[in-house]
């Protein structure tokens, strides 16, 4: 089934296919510690807005009897692996489709276990907002503010901080303003701006689709209020044109004989026929005669649309180029200062080389330097450790093989985001956000 059937079968008759086909879509993923209870709350908001299948609510409710459990495990919908179902802890990203008659939705439900933290970062890298749980009995601990660390990093957005299981705690308002006030003070040394906190209970559903009847005190939205309602329009850039080229399209056919396109994914800016534009490295300029795109041709494209640009002049352009305005051009460097998320088990070598990619383009890196490493707990600089292990996130400058076209990441997510990749194993063994 693809993503697009699922999506118009996971809604009711509310709207027409062409009503949902200009409907906006909002990506978002779960963060936060271990047994938080992430899973258990896309599984209840799922189950809430009639989002799951009879057969599948029919296989859960087997599951969760055989299991010997009290009620229907709502995170079985999301934890699908067997070791997941059999640890009660999700491992995997887990990607769920559905619709509402105000938006549509994809979720990344992500492992909170400090293990899994490189999948963590695999789901919130497309996101426009992260939902942060926090289990009201525990607090903020260590995985919490490592989550908000990177989501602030990945330079998401929108937050919401869910506190959870409220019903283990009496529904008391002072725990929640505790964990609010907490965690505000902890945000403050983050690069974050639109956070709402939200009290829950994902296994009873209060505030989640339903006010709460047992928090009166709470006078905010409910969870799906807020998802169907945040702003998210203005998250893309749409000043710096970029556009990476994927390949070079050439039929060689009667019919499209001269046709010579160049396809790819637009990563900022908003290209329109007859632009003036100019081919990276090269410098060539040239003005765009068409914009194709599977359904036909266009006249404006922008990000994140998939499209093939058509020149007025034969220009020599492979995969790897950067197409972009001629008076709005990225950074060309070699000498690049990255902030690292290591992955992998094996601690990033000092003068080690790595693979790199960056849009469309494969090289090679050397890490030239380790700048700081930086406390989870308190966001200091540690200048004197240089060990980066695994979920360890540091400063580092890189140099590579030949000039990469970037931007800062805050400045572009698409252009200013690179994975390190072990040339031996070909591994991804880090992710690297551009600094400007």
């Amino acid at each position: 089934m693809t993503l697009e059937l699922e999506l118009i079968m996971s809604m009711d008759s509310f709207t027409s296919l062409e009503e949902y086909q200009k409907m906006s879509l909002l990506r978002f993923t779960t963060a936060g510690s271990v047994d938080d209870g992430k899973s258990t709350l896309i599984g209840r908001m799922l189950y809430d807005t009639k989002s799951v299948f009879q057969d599948q609510y029919d296989a859960i409710k087997e599951t969760s009897e055989r299991r010997g459990e009290e009620g229907v495990n709502l995170a079985l919908l999301t934890d699908g692996l067997r070791a997941e179902r059999e640890q009660g802890i999700t491992i995997d990203v887990a990607y769920r489709y559905f619709a509402t008659p105000k938006r549509k939705f994809i979720i990344a439900d992500t492992p909170g276990h400090i293990q899994y933290t490189r999948n963590m970062v695999t789901g919130a890298s497309t996101a426009n907002l992260a939902l942060i749980l926090i289990d009201a009995r525990h607090g903020i601990v260590e995985q919490t503010r490592r989550h908000a660390f990177i989501a602030s990093l990945l330079q998401i957005p929108h937050l919401i901080i869910c506190i959870n299981k409220m019903d283990l705690v009496d529904y008391k308002e002072e725990v929640y303003e505790k964990i609010k006030s907490d965690f505000q003070d902890f945000a403050a040394k983050l690069d974050v701006n639109d956070v709402e906190f939200i009290p829950v209970s994902a296994l009873i559903g209060d505030n989640i689709v339903n006010a709460s009847e047992n928090m009166s005190w709470y006078k905010g939205t409910t969870l799906l209020y807020h998802l169907e309602n945040v702003h998210i329009s203005s998250d893309q850039n749409f000043i710096d044109c970029r556009m990476p080229v994927q390949h070079v399209i050439r039929p060689y056919s009667d019919e499209y004989h001269d046709y010579r396109g160049y396809a790819g994914r637009i990563a900022g800016g908003i290209f329109k026929k007859g632009d003036k534009v100019m081919v990276l490295p090269s410098g060539f300029t040239s003005t765009i005669k068409k914009i194709d795109t599977f359904d036909g041709e266009i006249a404006e494209a922008f990000p994140p649309m998939s499209v093939t640009l058509l020149l007025e002049d034969n220009i020599d352009v492979s995969r790897g180029d950067m197409i972009v305005r001629e008076n709005n051009v990225p950074d060309v460097a070699q000498d690049i200062e990255v902030m690292v998320c290591w992955f992998n088990e094996r601690p990033l070598q000092p003068r080690g080389k790595y693979g790199l990619i960056h849009t469309t383009q494969d090289v090679r890196c050397i890490i030239k330097d380790i700048r700081y490493k930086v406390n989870i707990n308190t966001l200091h600089r540690d200048e004197e450790d240089k060990f980066i292990k695994m979920n360890d996130i540091a400063r580092v400058v890189i140099r590579t093989t030949k000039p990469l076209f970037v931007d800062s990441y805050r400045k572009n997510r698409n252009t200013g985001s690179i994975l390190f990749v072990d040339e031996a194993t070909n591994e991804t063994v880090g992710a690297g956000m551009i600094i400007g």
